[in-house]
């Protein structure tokens, strides 16, 4: 019997111990025993992480995790690291080498960005941008060492959506490795394989624990593709530990539930605000003004748990916005069960220039607001009383 994705999300789990639990147990163990010396060699013979050798390698906890994001995303196997920002790394290193170009979208996380601009070039690997509302100048960008393409959507914090079917396209053309990142919407809302990419990965920090408690990343696709991954990571060492994966792998039992009210909760507010005397503009990809919706329609089952604002006044109303909410809270994180305000030019991306800022489209006055589980009018009021004073 075949289930749908959200009995998949709840009903995959590791094979029962002879305690005969219901609930998963918590594999918390740093090694495996053997029971004689030739199967101790055997499994170092080995590099499947199907042998349980050291929780560097593999871990039933993480291995569950793993299996569940995969089976919701479409894809064969997959990774779990420490943190997303691991997975993004860990999959450039594994497929980038001196002389390689990787094409990312302008409109990135500023760790990525980081990444991109200070270390890779360090060991002679080439970065181009492309912008993610100019979709038909990214074939121009291609180079003959091409070998990654990358990109977010929606991006962060920008929510730019990009067709992936038509990125997909020119990855075939040129033989490039499509690599998206599916943090924003998550595997309940969008599965970017469907449309054609190689690899997906998550900073599973955000929606997949959805209650700001833990770190974690994970990377899925072929077989293929994300075995040299894993080799990636389990020699340089930024694995997942097993009780994040296992708290990480709990909470996939309610992510259908969340990003439902997340998005409908969302949708709601960014409708509400829509017109308000001290805002320039709201995006959101449900709303009918946001420049891809009908991408975002294509791709996506709701719009996500982000919703973006331009306040009138810039960086000073910005602030006086921030500093007049009650209820809601300022963090550098999102896809929380508490709903989160930010300010990116001044936090997650101030590490960019004001002209790179800019470019990707965040400008002085934007806020992020990852709108939570409360109730929907209680989140609306806070906003509406920060901006009485903003």
């Amino acid at each position: 019997m075949k289930h749908k994705p959200s009995t998949r999300a709840i009903r995959t789990q590791t094979r029962k111990t002879a305690q005969k639990e219901h609930s998963t147990p918590l594999f918390l163990t740093s090694s495996f025993t053997y029971d004689s010396a030739e199967d101790m060699a055997a499994a170092f013979a080995s590099d499947s992480p199907e042998v349980n050798i050291y929780s560097r390698f593999s871990n039933p906890s993480v291995d569950e995790f793993i299996n569940k994001i995969a089976a919701l995303e479409g894809a064969e196997d997959g990774v779990a690291t420490g943190t997303g920002m691991a997975a993004i790394f860990g999959t450039f290193m594994t497929f980038l080498s001196q002389g390689d170009h990787i094409l990312s979208a302008s409109a990135v996380f500023g760790s990525t960005h980081t990444i991109l601009s200070k270390y890779l070039p360090k060991w002679g690997i080439e970065y181009s941008y492309f912008d993610m509302n100019r979709p038909e100048t990214i074939e121009s960008l291609v180079k003959k060492n091409t070998k990654l393409l990358y990109l977010e959507t929606p991006s962060n914090p920008g929510l730019d959506i990009i067709d992936l079917e038509q990125v997909s396209g020119i990855c075939k053309k040129h033989g490039i490795l499509f690599v998206v990142d599916n943090c924003f919407a998550t595997p309940a809302v969008q599965q970017p394989i469907r449309f054609g990419a190689d690899l997906v990965l998550h900073s599973a920090t955000k929606f997949i624990d959805g209650q700001g408690r833990v770190l974690g990343g994970v990377v899925v696709g072929r077989k293929e593709l994300i075995h040299p991954i894993y080799l990636f990571i389990r020699n340089t060492g930024p694995s997942l530990s097993p009780f994040n994966a296992w708290v990480l792998s709990k909470s996939l039992e309610t992510l259908f539930v969340r990003m439902d009210r997340h998005a409908s909760s969302a949708l709601y507010i960014a409708e509400k605000l829509q017109g308000h005397e001290k805002i320039s503009w709201v995006k959101y990809p449900w709303l009918a003004s946001h420049p891809q919706h009908a991408i975002a329609k294509k791709q996506m089952s709701n719009g996500g748990g982000i919703v973006t604002l331009e306040l009138k006044g810039g960086i000073n109303s910005g602030r006086k916005f921030l500093n007049a909410l009650q209820m809601i809270s300022m963090t550098n994180n999102l896809g929380d069960s508490r709903t989160i305000a930010s300010h990116p030019a001044s936090t997650t991306h101030s590490k960019l220039t004001e002209a790179e800022r800019a470019a990707v489209g965040i400008t002085p006055g934007l806020i992020r607001v990852s709108v939570g589980l409360e109730d929907p009018a209680d989140i609306l009021d806070d906003l509406l009383g920060a901006l009485d004073k903003a």
